[in-house]
């Protein structure tokens, strides 16, 4: 692909940074938009200005440059996922949100430490959001149970016995069906009466809200992949989850150690000296 210059952007909640270099890393210019739609587009017209654009580098495509991303992607822009500037590029160099956007069009110019970004307008992306409704509900049902264990063991003796060894569905069904008096709330038992219930209603409605998600996630998995779930021991929560981190355009991953790369379970070399070893890409 013949091209005249290379931009890349810092991307922030409220604003974008953008940076255009030519082929040699000079800086043509750099400026600041919004980070809405408006925004995106007077980003790639105000980068079209100065030439045919090639690679841009885009930080936090996943994030904050999801939306830039996409709009780039569509009107055929080459998109390259950059990582932030390493502690000694910034040492020597400083940090603003111009000198990062520099850094990330001098990135993908290079080809160094770049990826091309997860696509988040197909059925993985749909996929993805309603994982993370699922996994919020099952978090805070847990934190649910977990206060409910730790009030019964202050509880008054009568109440502690009789909830104590009940199994947790069974507790739940008890707590939830408490009659405190409301009127005599400032009493240590009525209040603990109030908040078990309290809890156990919550933990209640959590179970259901994770019904209905895996109500739709079972089939929407089965739909993007039925192989993955036809296979032993692979139900619909470990596919999802690999779906997910594969992403909706897995081409990128070229070979099964690009995965494992992804995933952090790549060994990569740690020697030094007399020291042979390798470790995990654990971003460490």
């Amino acid at each position: 692909m013949t091209f005249e210059v290379a931009g890349g952007v810092d991307t922030h909640q409220d604003t974008h940074t953008a940076a255009v270099i030519d082929q040699v890393g000079r800086v043509l210019g750099t400026g600041q938009f919004p980070a809405d739609a408006a925004g995106y587009a007077a980003l790639l017209d105000w980068m079209r200005r100065f030439g045919q654009v090639g690679p841009v580098g885009v930080e936090g495509t996943g994030a904050y440059g999801a939306g830039l991303a996409r709009l780039l992607r569509d009107q055929g822009v080459d998109v390259v996922e950059v990582d932030r500037p390493d502690r000694k590029t910034r040492r020597f160099q400083g940090k603003s949100d111009p000198i990062d956007a520099v850094q990330a069009a001098k990135t993908a110019l290079a080809g160094e430490r770049t990826g091309v970004p997860k696509r988040r307008d197909g059925r993985v992306e749909a996929l993805r959001n309603l994982r993370v409704a699922r996994r919020s509900a099952v978090d805070q049902r847990a934190d649910a149970q977990r206060q409910i264990k730790s009030l019964i063991v202050t509880a008054p003796d009568e109440l502690r016995e009789r909830l104590r060894g009940l199994p947790v569905k069974e507790l739940i069904g008890v707590c939830a069906g408490l009659r405190p008096d409301r009127a005599d709330a400032a009493s240590p038992a009525t209040a603990a009466k109030i908040a078990l219930r309290s809890l156990a209603r919550r933990h209640q409605q959590l179970s259901a809200e994770i019904i209905d998600l895996d109500e739709l996630l079972a089939p929407l998995v089965a739909a993007i992949n039925p192989r993955l779930v036809a296979a032993n021991g692979v139900g619909t929560d470990v596919a999802g989850q690999l779906l997910v981190t594969a992403g909706h355009n897995h081409e990128r991953l070229t070979c099964e150690a690009a995965f494992a790369m992804l995933c952090g379970a790549a060994p990569i070399p740690a020697s030094s000296g007399k020291t042979t070893r390798h470790r995990l890409n654990r971003g460490g």
